[in-house]
């Protein structure tokens, strides 16, 4: 029985594209607001860090973050692409490889993204002789404003939706059928992006974790995405021909080794003040 009765909030119909489209040559080209998600959550990033290197002791200088900002986008872009192909896709891309290089046709992956931004930071952090785990905190701290701006576009695009629900917020989205569904998107931008950003904001500046304890900040940035994921996936409906693990979504089972990685960062950071209270 359709739930449609019960729903009183009405989907925003936003066209995907702030600008255009415009067909040149039998292409539909165009400015999408998701494309431009991805660059105002860079620019933000590279904003901020650059603030921070102005002050004493920070972990890298102006000059750095300028050139870390290329690696950055690389890592996001071809690690949340190929983490898509692979988590999500991968016999679709075998029948078709040259599919995994229509960015505009959508598909990207969190952790996917957050693995090619993790060997950014390692590779970035070699090259220039820094301490990779102070870039990792302040990297960490700006990261969720990019899921907050990606977030957004998810639910402008009306994808990802959640499942079907009486909640007095839910909504119709189109294309998902006649039900109205939990937002997923916003519950994933609320989480992931501001309550996680106000955390972080606050354990870095208002505390000494980053100065006694470096990589706690990061183990927490993990930790938090990696819960508030968890937790929407319930509400959240889940891929299509994408199969369960042990009752888990992928998105889920992603998260697991998240879990384990942001709990590596933590107690590599006690271990850090304990050793330097021992020294």
């Amino acid at each position: 029985m359709s739930l449609l009765a019960d729903a009183v909030l009405t989907f925003p119909q936003i066209d995907p594209f702030a600008l255009g489209p415009m067909d040149v040559f039998g292409f539909e080209l165009g400015i999408r607001w998701y494309s431009l998600a991805y660059i105002a959550g860079i620019l933000f990033g590279w904003w901020y860090i650059r603030k921070q290197t102005e002050k004493p002791g920070a972990p890298m200088s102006p000059a750095h973050i300028d050139d870390f900002i290329t690696w950055a986008i690389i890592g996001v872009i071809a690690g949340g692409r190929l983490g898509y192909v692979l988590f999500y896709r991968p016999q679709n891309y075998i029948e078709d490889p040259i599919a995994i290089f229509r960015l505009w046709d959508g598909g990207m992956s969190f952790h996917g993204g957050a693995i090619g931004v993790i060997l950014a930071v390692i590779f970035f952090c070699r090259k220039h002789k820094l301490e990779l785990m102070r870039v990792a905190d302040i990297v960490a701290v700006v990261s969720p404003i990019g899921l907050l701006t990606g977030r957004l576009a998810n639910f402008i695009n009306g994808e990802l939706w959640g499942r079907p629900t009486d909640v007095p917020w839910a909504m119709v989205f189109p294309g998902a059928g006649p039900d109205p569904r939990h937002p997923s998107q916003l519950y994933e931008a609320m989480g992931e992006g501001v309550i996680l950003f106000l955390i972080l904001m606050f354990l870095y500046h208002k505390t000494r974790l980053a100065k006694d304890m470096p990589g706690v900040i990061a183990g927490m940035f993990y930790m938090g995405y990696g819960l508030t994921r968890v937790l929407v996936e319930f509400v959240r409906e889940p891929d299509v021909g994408v199969a369960f693990f042990m009752g888990l979504t992928r998105g889920q089972t992603l998260s697991i080794p998240m879990f384990l990685f942001a709990a590596w960062l933590i107690s590599r950071g006690f271990a850090h003040k304990q050793a330097k209270q021992a020294g």
